[in-house]
């Protein structure tokens, strides 16, 4: 089995349609089944969604970790927000260039940008910092243009029919 890539890129998954950090999460899976250590960072976020019991249950090729508060960020971020952020972003470079993950997703760290607990220069400094054998992957609403320059893939989830225009509300294994 590979144990580290030969080279990595900046991926982005963004957009206002369903998926993307359904994407980041099946790269991961993909990752691990190919011998690469994953870790993850989820911004903004904080709970025991069935992503991360799933995850968890990868073992230890896959470490998760979330920073978020646990509630949506409406308004003005709190100050609860932005120590989350900072944590995340800390443990991320730490974790991009210390040599202990192929493949580093921060997911949602775009709205954290999005919504201000983090800048566009925070995580134009991660891509900068990551060192050429690490996969990064960004999810999340909102990319900056200078994020979206400087990344290697950029994908974008476009909302076409959902069927939440029907009334369905998320399900279980499905949505969260």
């Amino acid at each position: 089995m590979q144990t580290a890539l030969k080279q990595g890129y900046v991926q982005v998954y963004t957009g206002n349609g369903k998926g993307k950090t359904t994407a980041a999460m099946g790269l991961a899976l993909r990752a691990v089944g190919a011998g690469l250590r994953v870790w993850v960072g989820q911004f903004l976020k904080a709970g025991n969604y069935s992503e991360i019991k799933g995850l968890r249950k990868l073992g230890k090729s896959l470490t998760v970790h979330q920073f978020g508060a646990g509630k949506f960020v409406r308004g003005k971020p709190s100050d609860a927000d932005r120590r989350a952020a900072k944590t995340g972003l800390e443990r991320a470079l730490t974790v991009l260039t210390g040599g202990r993950a192929d493949v580093v997703i921060l997911d949602e760290i775009l709205v954290a940008v999005a919504v201000g607990v983090l800048s566009v220069d925070d995580v134009l400094g991660l891509m900068a910092l990551r060192p050429p054998t690490v996969e990064l992957v960004l999810t999340g609403r909102g990319v900056d243009p200078r994020i979206r320059r400087e990344a290697d893939l950029v994908t974008e989830m476009r909302p076409v029919r959902h069927y939440y225009q029907k009334g369905v509300c998320a399900r279980r294994g499905i949505e969260w």
